[in-house]
């Protein structure tokens, strides 16, 4: 599957939102990539994920680890497609994220982090934390769609089946906040327990 199969399945489920949208890493732009609108086919889901399986051949993974909840489907197939467990951190009730549900890594457990979009990659260097601190190793991430434009840096293997050019600025800069024009929050990040 190359990219423009995969940018033609983001658009063809209407993935590609345009408006004024609050990104989960606080950032703010005119583009919304919404990767549940295509997840929700669990034959594409299938498909994309072993998609992304085959940017990591020759990497001896044991399990996949997804930051919940954007990166839930994308581990669950990543994992499917190379034939190890899928385990998730999702947000306790201070807001950080942590494992729960009885998930562990065992000590030098080689471990792959995913997630549905990287635009700082907050989220997967928060997991990447998480793995280090419980005694496990990053070994590489992966990401449905990258939206940095070239700004990531990683330490280790990082692979994207798609890297899409969609600018995002800081509140203060961003041009629809200096237009007045309303904002949307339409990630799961702001969704917090008991809300």
């Amino acid at each position: 599957m190359d990219a423009n199969e995969v940018r033609r399945i983001f658009e063809r489920a209407g993935a590609v939102r345009h408006g004024h949208f609050e990104l989960s890493s606080g950032r703010h732009s005119g583009i919304y990539v919404q990767c549940a609108l295509v997840l929700q086919f669990p034959d594409v889901a299938e498909r994309l994920g072993r998609a992304l399986a085959e940017k990591f051949k020759g990497t001896i993974v044991d399990c996949v680890l997804s930051p919940a909840l954007g990166g839930l489907l994308v581990g669950h197939e990543l994992a499917r497609a190379l034939g190890v467990r899928a385990i998730f951190v999702e947000r306790d009730a201070s807001g950080q994220m942590a494992l729960r549900r009885g998930f562990e890594i065992r000590k030098n457990e080689r471990i792959l982090v995913a997630e549905d979009v990287w635009t700082t990659g907050g989220s997967t260097r928060e997991t990447m934390g998480i793995v280090e601190r419980a005694g496990g190793r990053a070994v590489a991430a992966a990401a449905l769609i990258d939206r940095s434009n070239g700004r990531l840096e990683w330490n280790l293997p990082a692979k994207a089946l798609l890297e899409i050019n969609m600018p995002s600025y800081e509140p203060f800069e961003c041009p629809q906040c200096l237009a007045d024009e309303p904002i949307t929050k339409p990630g799961s990040h702001f969704v917090r327990a008991g809300a």
